[in-house]
């Protein structure tokens, strides 16, 4: 199971609590999902009120506040600081978006926040790119959790860049690496596990699902069989045939 800063998580699928038809529905998305984190923006929080608090603390998961819409740093570590007040946690979801049409990072301003909130004791989990020079910045900036994106929010995609990821992982062995948007079918989560990343975090392909406690439950079980496969050191793609019955030892017949 995944550790964020120190605490073990029970799940490595962590679920957005956005766009969903109803309350009753995201509670049973997150009960199939067995997910042990949601992520809440602030103004999502602030449309449900204490209802919305109350249902969340009823499901047990751990809220991960984010700052979704923030375009500037400034904007960015003023919903943080309100998020925690509010909230009571040390943890963030860094989001500061600089492109409006694919909400790309700004990965300059998501330095420099990064920066400033975990000199204010934040636990800073940043939406990044897969840059393997902004993902080292980050580490400086005192991020001990990476989250690039698979592909642009709510695309459905998958992974745009598989070798990327590949790379980052591979140059940041002992960091937590989440994937974090455009997932858009189980196959993607599972996807992301084999790769060897320790968690995916999703929103849309489950909340838009026509079931969405349905896809909830088929993500939790891609994410768990990609993080198995993973762990049992799977072989290597190969150019060639390679038969799976021996050959040694059997007659050739002319």
């Amino acid at each position: 199971m995944p550790v964020f800063y120190g605490t073990a998580v029970d799940s490595p699928l962590m679920l957005g609590t956005a766009q969903y038809p109803s309350p009753a529905i995201l509670a049973a998305a997150f009960r199939a999902s067995g997910a042990g984190i949601a992520t809440v923006s602030l103004r999502r929080e602030g449309g449900g009120g204490q209802d919305f608090l109350r249902l969340m603390q009823g499901l047990g998961v751990r809220l991960l506040p984010n700052t979704a819409g923030c375009h500037s740093v400034k904007e960015a570590v003023t919903t943080a600081q309100m998020a925690r007040e509010l909230l009571g946690t040390d943890w963030i979801k860094l989001e500061v978006i600089g492109h409006t049409d694919l909400l790309a990072p700004d990965v300059f301003a998501l330095v420099e926040a990064a920066r400033e909130l975990s000199a204010q004791g934040f636990r800073v989990f940043p939406y990044c790119t897969e840059d393997l020079s902004v993902c080292g910045r980050l580490l400086d900036a005192g991020c001990e959790v990476l989250m690039p994106w698979g592909a642009p929010i709510g695309s459905g995609l998958g992974l745009n860049n598989s070798h990327g990821l590949t790379a980052l992982r591979a140059a940041f062995p002992d960091v937590p690496l989440v994937v974090d948007a455009g997932i858009g079918l189980p196959s993607h989560a599972a996807r992301a596990m084999e790769l060897g990343f320790d968690a995916v975090l999703l929103n849309t392909a489950v909340a838009r699902a026509g079931d969405p406690a349905a896809m909830a439950r088929a993500m939790a079980q891609a994410v768990a069989a990609g993080r198995a496969a993973y762990l049992a050191d799977p072989i290597e793609p190969r150019d060639m045939a390679q038969p799976s019955t021996p050959v040694i030892g059997k007659a050739f017949l002319a």
